[in-house]
Order: C-alpha cells, then structure tokens, then sequence
C-alpha cells in the first residue's frame, strides 16, 4: 500500500461546444497542473462533472490517458450509484494500468454505515488490487462517513484502503490510522491538517492555487513561515461564495473559451456574481494572470 501525500487537484473536465468531452485539453489542463506543483490530479471527481459525463467518454479519456508520462500521478474517480458500472469503469482502468481510485458511495437513497462498508466491500471483492480512496462529501450524496465505519473498512482491507477524502470535515482533526492518507477538501483545511497529521489536500480550486498550494505544503514540512497560508485560504473563500464549479469555469475561462461550456445543469456564474469573484480576487492580488508565487 502506498500512502497518498501532498497536494491534489480535483480536476476539472473541459467540454467542446456540443457538450462532448475535450480529452486532449481536459488531459493538457491536468498535466499542466502537475507541471505547476500539484503532486498530483483526480480525474473524474465532483469538480470534474462525473456524475454527467458518459462512461464511454471516460473510458476513452482513460485509454488517452494512460498514454501519458504522468499517468502515475492521477487518481481516477469512479464512484457511481450504480455498483456494477462502478466495478467495470475500475476494472477497464485498472487493465490500463491505474490503481488508485477516488470512490464516492452512491447518492439518492438513505443508508448507513453498514451499508456503505458492504458497498466497498463488493468493490474489493471484484478488484482486490485496487487502492482506494474514500470520497466522504454528504452534501452530495446524502451520506457522511463516521470515525468507526472508517476504521472497520481499513481494519477489513488494510490493502486497499488507503485514505479519505474529508469535504464533510467531520474526520479531519480526529481519525488517526496509521500509514492511512486523510485529505481534507479545501485549501482552507490545508495546513491545519498538516499540523493534525494529514497528509494533504485534494481540492477543486488547485485548479487554480497550485503553486501557492504547494508553497504552503512545502514550507511545512521545511518549518519555514507561512508567508502565503492566509492568501491561498482567501482565495478559497472567494471561490467558494459559489458553486465552486462555476466559479473555476468562470475565472479559467477569461482567458480561455474552452473552459465556458458545462454540462446543463451546471452553468458559468451570472454576471453580478462573475464581477463579485474577479472584484474579490482583485483585492487579493490574485487573477489569471497572476497565478504564480510571487
């Protein structure tokens, strides 16, 4: 088992005009963000339409992808309601040479932490090989993981499960596994994790704050100051007024077109609140332009 460290960008999927999934630029967009400090990219996430894009495109994202020098620095989301689905997109990237995957249970219907670990469970049993990481984000699928249900899971498959996405941050600041990743979901979670012992951060605005991101992962662990930690958590915040979604297509598509076109029913920000976020951002020093570390 290899323990998940750093910082992770939830990727964002970029669409042409007729909806369909750009593979070339949404691969470009995440080896970019590779290139700029992320240690690494989950594709297919939340930030990421999966839940709205088909399962062929993806697939054939996943066959492009796993072309790619970096193949090895991406996390492949694959939580879907249906349990089947979820098992054949796992073993078709697995068969391409992906291990790790970020699963989300399925969404809709009540249950509980028995259920959820039989769910998991039935995954392990179809792909023993497989290295996990637990997506735990109740505001979108109605379910929110406890410390015990966690821990049975690990304590079940040491193997395979090997961390959790925390955007409920219910877990953050009390599970403690050992050689076990916990990634809270924002910037703003980042170095108050690290100083609990987390090993990092997957979030959707990497897409934009990699290098300042990875400034403040750094400095922790070299024990230098933390210069940029109250700007990198503004920005968050600024992003996060609005569906975060919006907001990143909105900011990346000023000087890109290809970031304007999202599946129905996402949509880019209205134009009051398109002018807030630039105005917020603006107060920040932070813009398109201007992304990198000073």
């Amino acid at each position: 088992m290899t323990k998940i460290k750093g910082i992770y960008a939830a990727g964002v999927s970029i669409l042409n005009n007729n909806l369909s999934l750009n593979i070339d630029k949404t691969i470009a967009h995440s080896e970019n963000l590779i290139d700029q400090g992320c240690h690494g990219v989950a594709i297919f996430g939340s930030t990421g339409q999966a839940q709205l894009i088909s399962i062929s495109e993806k697939i054939n994202l996943l066959n492009k992808l796993s072309d790619s020098e970096k193949k090895n620095n991406f996390i492949i989301g694959t939580g879907l309601n249906s349990l089947t689905e979820t098992i054949n997109l796992m073993k078709i990237s697995s068969s391409l040479g992906f291990k790790k995957f970020l699963i989300m249970p399925p969404a809709y219907y009540k249950y509980g932490d028995k259920e959820a670990i039989k769910f998991y469970s039935k995954i392990i049993d179809e792909i023993p090989d497989s290295e996990i990481i637990l997506y735990n984000f109740e505001k979108l699928c109605g379910y929110k993981f406890s410390k015990e249900s966690v821990e049975e899971l690990v304590r079940k498959f040491p193997d395979q499960i090997i961390g959790i996405k925390d955007s409920s941050y219910n877990l953050f600041e009390t599970l403690k596994i050992d050689n076990f990743s916990i990634l809270p979901g924002s910037e703003g979670k980042l170095f108050k994790g690290l100083k609990l012992g987390c090993s990092g951060i997957i979030t959707a605005t990497c897409n934009v704050t990699a290098e300042l991101s990875r400034k403040v992962y750094d400095d922790f662990l070299n024990n230098k100051d933390q210069t940029l930690n109250e700007k990198l958590c503004n920005i968050r915040k600024a992003f996060e007024q609005f569906n975060l979604i919006s907001a990143l297509h909105t900011f990346l598509s000023k000087n890109d077109d290809s970031y304007n076109n999202l599946l129905p029913p996402l949509s880019l920000l209205n134009e009051n609140d398109r002018k807030k976020l630039f105005e917020d951002l603006e107060k920040l020093d932070f813009n398109i332009d201007n992304l990198k570390v000073a």
